[in-house]
């Protein structure tokens, strides 16, 4: 593949991540009311390892999975667990896009980071992408600093956990399998889902209802982390990651149309602010 293909490839994988995360949004909103993160996350990463074991089996790919690196995977896995854990919380709490928006924070903290993390240079373009979507982030989501609620919390939480687990992922992809990734993605939070769940002593086991909600959490969580990854190994993170501000006004459209949530013009601005970031990144990127 040559070089200025790459970008564009990353593009199209991340696509398939937005698609999937929004999808996995209104699925968690819909079980909100009958599951806990704990429990959506078990049956989730459940039904993701076996989806991913007979997908490496059809394809003769088992042999990928590697032993040599599980210190990685389970610092990965460990943050990640805890990410999704808020951001399933923080979807029972408050409107669709003001998660969305405040997550948004996470690329504005792969740009900052990855410098650190995995050695990628911060150039002043990238600063001001960074910037540009971080004023578009607080135009939509305005968030109340002097009395945040747990909602708004727990999605400033997953912001946070997001960008470390996409820069944890990216040093990853250098060398080790997607479909190991995989494995060991559901695979640890399976067991991690299934010990919190039942730490209470009280567990809703899936119904009738929320089985196929449940089941299309765990199809689009395999999925969106595919595209991810693959986008990951692809391009640099400070390029893949803030081409995910675009799930912003397709979440908001659905908050909309779905659960009525009222559409702040406030977000058609931010969002156009975040565009704005967006398109100078990628236009640095491909040069």
């Amino acid at each position: 593949m040559t070089q200025p293909s790459r970008p564009r490839a990353a593009a199209l994988w991340m696509s398939g991540a937005i698609v999937a995360f929004t999808a996995m949004a209104v699925a968690g909103r819909e079980v909100s009311a009958v599951h806990d993160s704990f429990e959506i996350m078990a049956v989730r990463s459940v039904i993701g390892l076996a989806l991913v074991l007979l997908a490496g089996a059809a394809m003769g790919r088992l042999s990928d999975i590697r032993t040599d690196r599980l210190a990685g995977h389970l610092l990965r896995n460990l943050v990640h667990f805890t990410g999704q854990n808020l951001w399933f919380l923080a979807l029972s709490l408050i409107p669709l896009a003001q998660v969305v928006a405040l997550e948004f924070t996470a690329p504005v903290w792969v740009i900052l980071l990855a410098p650190l993390v995995v050695g990628e240079r911060l150039t002043p373009v990238r600063m001001v992408a960074a910037g540009l979507g971080l004023a578009g982030i607080l135009i939509v989501a305005r968030p109340d600093l002097s009395n945040p609620d747990p909602g708004v919390l727990a999605a400033a939480g997953c912001a946070l956990c997001f960008a470390l687990t996409a820069l944890l992922t990216k040093r990853l992809t250098q060398g080790e399998p997607i479909l190991s990734i995989l494995v060991w993605l559901t695979a640890m939070q399976a067991v991690l889902g299934l010990i919190t769940a039942f730490a209470d002593g009280q567990v809703a086991w899936p119904t009738g209802a929320t089985l196929p909600w449940l089941a299309l959490i765990a199809v689009c969580g395999v999925l969106a982390h595919l595209c991810l990854t693959t986008a990951l190994s692809l391009a640099p993170a400070g390029f893949v990651m803030p081409l995910d501000f675009l799930r912003l006004p397709l979440i908001a459209a659905i908050g909309a149309l779905i659960y009525a949530e009222p559409l702040d013009p406030l977000v058609l601005l931010g969002g156009a602010v975040i565009f704005a970031g967006i398109g100078l990144n990628i236009r640095a990127g491909y040069r």
